[in-house]
């Protein structure tokens, strides 16, 4: 286990370092920033000094450590846009995009795992039918095009909810919540349908195929001579066990929630990370740019090392296997 964990480690380490590299050659190759703090009439003079100030005149690798040092720190320094630091813009925003995303994730598991089963164990019925044909649409349509459809018929036609904005909030700390308030849920319903059917729609089609599987398996069968109920097969046996990589996939989707919300948080408007995200890229704002890619790097990373060791925790294979290996 221990092994295992140290691995795992290293892997994330390597794997954010590669990011933290990406994220460093904006500054090298997407602008400059100088030019974008002192403007386009500004004198060689003072180029060089604030250069020199930023300490961009030092050879590549020297201003690679210093950026490694200040990421693991959180610091990115200043938004060249809006002359904040980024770490507190990021902060300022990450409520709403972990709300968002809390949400959308909660809503494609609670609806994507029942009609995934109902898929599998009514198969051939007419429901069935039309839940692989929804999921299909869900599949296949863009993010951008639903968001708009719901904008058109629930905010516009029928007036249901809002099109734009998180609502009323409330300050629980540092921390912002709009979970906790009427206004907040009814902002949040929209944007979170619409991030979330993508994922639906994979759960539900994840959870049939593997359902199918599991149900054909020898113990499924030895459980059926046995005399046990369906009701205690389906739920009690073939679902557990179908779970199993259902978990693996939802864990690392909700990383792509987080980190793929920019267009459902550009099409609501939605105050979060995504829209910061898309604003820094038309303004050219490395440091908000650079501080986006660690981060989601790191959420993914943090993710998919929780996920393995929950995976090895509840699949016994995994530990039979390592102890085989030693």
């Amino acid at each position: 286990m221990l092994a295992f964990i140290l691995r795992r480690l290293i892997q994330a380490v390597m794997v954010m370092v590669t990011v933290a590299l990406v994220s460093f050659m904006l500054f090298q190759y997407v602008g400059d920033p100088v030019v974008f703090l002192l403007g386009q009439d500004a004198t060689p003079e003072q180029i060089r000094a604030l250069r020199a100030d930023l300490g961009l005149d030092q050879p590549f690798i020297v201003q690679f450590w210093h950026f490694l040092l200040n990421a693991a720190q959180g610091e990115f320094g200043l938004s060249l846009r809006q002359g904040a630091k980024v770490s507190s813009l990021m902060a300022e925003r990450f409520p709403a995009t972990l709300e968002l995303a809390l949400v959308a994730a909660f809503l494609a598991l609670a609806v994507g795992v029942p009609m995934g089963v109902y898929a599998a164990l009514k198969r051939g019925t007419f429901t069935s039918q039309l839940f692989m044909t929804l999921s299909l649409l869900g599949v296949s349509l863009p993010t951008f095009l639903i968001g708009i459809l719901l904008i058109l018929v629930f905010s516009v036609t029928l007036g249901w909810f809002p099109s734009f904005g998180r609502g009323e909030v409330v300050q629980l700390g540092w921390w912002s919540t709009g979970l906790l308030t009427l206004k907040g849920w009814h902002h949040i319903t929209l944007p979170a349908i619409t991030l979330a059917i993508f994922q639906l729609t994979l759960i539900m089609r994840l959870v049939r195929a593997e359902m199918l599987e599991v149900l054909r398996t020898d113990y499924i069968k030895f459980a059926r001579a046995r005399g046990l109920s369906d009701r205690a097969i389906h739920f009690g046996h073939a679902l557990k066990n179908t779970l199993v990589p259902v978990m693996t996939i939802t864990g690392l989707q909700l990383g792509g929630l987080i980190a793929f919300a920019i267009i459902t948080e550009t099409v609501f408007q939605w105050p979060g990370m995504g829209l910061l995200f898309i604003q820094a890229v038309t303004f050219a704002d490395i440091p908000v740019m650079a501080a986006y890619l660690c981060l989601i790097a790191l959420i993914f990373v943090v993710i998919n090392l929780v996920v393995d060791l929950l995976y090895f925790v509840v699949d016994p294979r995994l530990r039979v296997g390592q102890a085989g290996g030693h």
